[in-house]
């Protein structure tokens, strides 16, 4: 299953509360609430390249499946991790300390971040 393509926010839930924990700043956490992110991503094989637009920030990341890589996070921090597939429609990473599982489901993806007893879930549809 191919997870390319451009796919819009629809609803989240525990939004401030996880970005709080992570450490973002409170002003641009009320700015960032209600924006409907766009992410874009473009996967050849094992190898994936992920854009996400939330009003002016843009985020990019490039991984390969199984390799170390460096992602930048919300808070523009980079870190190392690795990235894994379970099955051929869920990417799970841990990122210092939060568990991040992203699963495909036809033209839904739903991403839960968990970080200590916070669960941020996003589900964003095909555009």
């Amino acid at each position: 299953m191919s997870f390319t393509g451009k796919y819009q926010l629809q609803s989240q839930e525990n939004f401030e509360a996880f970005m709080k924990a992570a450490g973002l700043p409170d002003d641009l956490i009320q700015k960032g609430k209600d924006i409907k992110s766009v992410s874009e991503i473009v996967q050849s094989g094992k190898n994936f390249k992920l854009t996400i637009t939330t009003g002016s920030k843009v985020i990019q990341n490039e991984f390969t499946i199984g390799e170390e890589c460096e992602l930048e996070t919300m808070t523009g921090e980079k870190v190392k991790t690795v990235v894994h597939m379970e099955g051929d429609n869920k990417l799970v990473a841990n990122i210092k300390g939060m568990k991040s599982v992203t699963e495909l489901n036809g033209d839904t993806i739903i991403s839960i971040m968990t970080l200590g007893d916070i669960v941020f879930k996003r589900v964003s549809k095909r555009i």
